[in-house]
């Protein structure tokens, strides 16, 4: 039996209707959105757009033209951030933040001259609001947060963080990788101004999807431009969305695909998706602390997390447990850093990383007995 335990990743196996939908779209239509009038160019672009619609209705926001399609979340992090801001600006971000953030953030800093104040979190990943207020300045033009660390699974309080932006006048970015499809996100009652989001993860959708909320009048000016397929004679990106941001044909196919994964997610029910998860956690955190010499990291409480758990064994290298499990017992964990060593620091694995499992919402009980024996089996041969 195989395992997959790398869903903070990319979720798999997706639901059955996302391929289904893919396939029916390349075999029997084909038409680009936005670029012409004929019958199939006009379906595709109706499929397009409910996906447009379906992703407003989760995020509580209002108007679906301005839900951006993007390559991923880094394309959305990176069209926001260099979009927005300028020399001198100050932002505020999380001591947990992904390189899709920090790189770019950092990119800012040595070229454009911005400023970047990080707030600190504990070792559980918990950032405190207090801290948050205090890491404002007369000059701060953006808070950008991650809401769950895809290191610890620390959820953070986006709430408070937004209302905090909003009363202060500040824009606020929100970085929904590993909580967009798995936790209840409200862009209006949580003041999320610019909301950034894949497909590929707990949305259950294909990778090369993903996109931006745009829930306030900021001018973000475009990464890229070119054609949108309509105002072909203006020489500049149109103004309006989402042709402002949206340039070069579309990935069609990945668009539905998204969609069939939102209409499989609507039917589910974030509540059941998240009781489920929940549950695996509890019962893994649970099994792994028995496990001699194990390391557990992050906050071990599944209403504080998303689904990754973060561990080690004493005297051992990560990828040496994960390249064991993958081989000799086909159960497949992630080892590493990430690609987010701010968090790392907060924990002490910096220099060593650590071997993290993610927990999605199409394993069972039986995936974790599995890692728990073949944890078990590594011991036994290497100690």
């Amino acid at each position: 039996m195989d395992v997959y335990l790398d869903n903070a990743a990319t979720t798999f196996p997706k639901p059955l209707i996302v391929p289904e939908k893919i396939y029916d779209y390349i075999v029997n239509n084909g038409g680009t959105s936005g670029r012409g009038s004929y019958e199939k160019a006009m379906l595709a672009d109706g499929l397009v757009y409910q996906t447009r619609k379906r992703l407003a209705k989760l995020f509580h926001h209002e108007d679906p033209k301005t839900v951006i399609f993007t390559s991923s979340v880094t394309e959305s992090l990176n069209l926001t951030l260099q979009g927005i801001l300028k020399p001198g600006d100050h932002v505020v971000t999380s001591a947990l933040e992904h390189n899709a953030v920090w790189r770019c953030l950092k990119t800012l800093e040595r070229d454009r001259g911005i400023r970047i104040t990080v707030v600190p979190a504990n070792v559980q990943g918990e950032t405190m609001i207090d801290d948050v207020a205090a890491a404002i300045q007369p000059e701060t033009r953006l808070l950008v947060f991650t809401h769950a660390s895809n290191v610890l699974g620390t959820i953070q309080p986006i709430g408070a963080i937004g209302q905090l932006a909003r009363d202060k006048g500040i824009l606020f970015l929100v970085d929904a990788a590993q909580t967009a499809g798995v936790l209840p996100i409200d862009v209006q009652a949580q003041c999320i101004d610019l909301l950034a989001f894949t497909g590929h993860k707990s949305l259950l959708g294909p990778m090369g999807t993903g996109g931006l909320v745009v829930n306030c009048d900021v001018v973000i000016h475009p990464l890229i431009s070119g054609g949108t397929g309509g105002d072909s004679a203006y020489e500049y990106q149109p103004d309006y969305y989402p042709n402002h941001l949206e340039a070069g044909t579309m990935n069609v196919s990945g668009i539905i695909g998204l969609g069939a994964a939102l209409e499989f997610l609507e039917a589910e029910g974030l509540e059941n998706i998240r009781h489920k998860e929940d549950a695996l956690m509890d019962y893994a955190l649970n099994a792994l602390k028995v496990i001699p010499g194990i390391e557990l990291y992050g906050p071990q409480d599944s209403a504080k997390t998303v689904g990754v758990i973060p561990f080690n064994l004493k005297g051992h290298v990560p990828e040496e447990i994960a390249f064991f499990l993958d081989q000799n017992c086909q159960v497949m964990i992630r080892a590493g850093l990430h690609c987010a060593p701010s968090a790392h620091r907060l924990i002490g694995t910096v220099e060593r990383g650590t071997c993290r499992i993610g927990i999605g919402y199409f394993n069972e009980i039986a995936h974790i007995d599995a890692l728990i024996a073949g944890l078990h089996a590594f011991i036994k041969e290497n100690n």
